[in-house]
């Protein structure tokens, strides 16, 4: 099956588990609060992982922080940690800023600039966009890794810079539910130390895959992935997801439900980075991981889960985060692909 069916039949399915009834039941509310408390006794003395480093202020964050929230399409809010303390929103922003474009000139419009298929390279590799640009033609991008994530902000609607900032800003706070704001201090750090996001801006300039001011572009992506987030933002932003595009605690339509299923299907097949393919196949789960710790994921038409914990493997995800996710996951049955049989023999 070619790249392009195997996207299309995972949309397909995703929206069809998406809006079916008998899946919204999820296990009773003890069931669900107990599973969240079984992992984060389980992990919360958990050592493995560090802070990523190569942002400065990345590397002071506390690396004790833990927290889980899990919030259902029915808007119950689940939590067990720490889910008030903040981390930058980092690499996670770049579903939400890709959904953005999705909403203002429609799922082609990603799939025809950037592309959809994994790069199978790293999340800052420049030699992804020589290989698309010269052996595949392009666009074979994606909007989860940084070429295609600072495209996907240079195609936002604005016609000045703050326009088009707080346009990424108020869809970002739709998503979790209230007012979201920028930690400067990660803001300026990451700001002083992102020339290979610079230079990757100037390339895909010169390939014509931002068509004005990839300065602008750089900047504003870079400003995104300092959105300041706790656990129980992150939850109802990945419940939103889950609730086909409605704000399951605020019951705002934050985007349209025909634009989730492309929004999924790019997080199943690239959402953490070099390990997307080993987590879909271990959780099933729609996921965004981003290097300040957190990683959301989405069981269509159940709820939406999230973790903050800064220490990261060395792929960049947060290592409690895919422990506790999967473990909860599997206790609730969340995953999308497995089978549910009435009266199994």
């Amino acid at each position: 099956m070619s790249s392009r069916c195997g996207f299309l039949g995972l949309a397909s399915l995703l929206s069809v588990l998406a809006m079916s009834p008998a899946l919204a039941q999820i296990q009773s509310a003890d069931q669900v609060q107990q599973a969240l408390n079984a992992v984060y006794t389980k992990y919360k003395d958990s050592k493995d992982g560090k802070n990523a480093d190569y942002i400065p202020a990345l590397a002071r964050v506390d690396p004790k922080i833990y927290g889980i929230a899990l919030v259902t399409t029915g808007g119950k809010i689940y939590t067990a940690g720490d889910v008030k303390s903040e981390v930058s929103i980092q690499s996670i922003s770049k579903v939400f800023t890709m959904a953005k474009v999705m909403e203002e000139q429609g799922p082609d419009a990603i799939a025809k600039r950037i592309g959809v298929d994994a790069t199978g390279m790293r999340f800052n590799s420049i030699v992804a966009v020589e290989f698309a640009e010269k052996e595949l033609g392009g666009p074979e991008i994606n909007p989860l890794v940084n070429p295609g994530a600072i495209t996907a902000t240079s195609m936002v609607k604005g016609s000045t810079r703050d326009e088009v900032w707080n346009s990424i800003l108020d869809f970002h706070s739709a998503f979790a539910g209230r007012p979201l704001s920028v930690n400067k201090e990660v803001f300026d750090s990451e700001a002083a130390t992102n020339q290979r996001n610079q230079a990757i801006g100037s390339l895909m300039y010169a390939y014509g895959f931002i068509k004005d001011n990839p300065a602008q572009a750089v900047d504003i992506y870079t400003e995104q992935c300092a959105i300041s987030v706790n656990a129980k933002d992150l939850a109802t932003m990945a419940a939103t997801l889950a609730n086909a595009g409605k704000n399951p605690v605020t019951g705002k339509q934050v985007m349209k439900s025909s634009n989730v299923p492309e929004v999924l299907a790019v997080m199943a097949t690239a959402g953490l980075y070099d390990d997307s393919g080993k987590w879909l196949f271990h959780t099933g789960l729609p996921a965004k991981s981003g290097v300040g710790g957190g990683l959301i994921a989405v069981s269509p038409g159940k709820f939406g889960i999230a973790v903050v914990s800064p220490p990261l493997d060395e792929a960049g995800n947060s290592v409690r985060a895919q422990r506790a996710i999967t473990d909860v996951s599997n206790t609730l049955h969340g995953n999308p692909y497995a089978p549910t049989v009435a009266n199994e023999q």
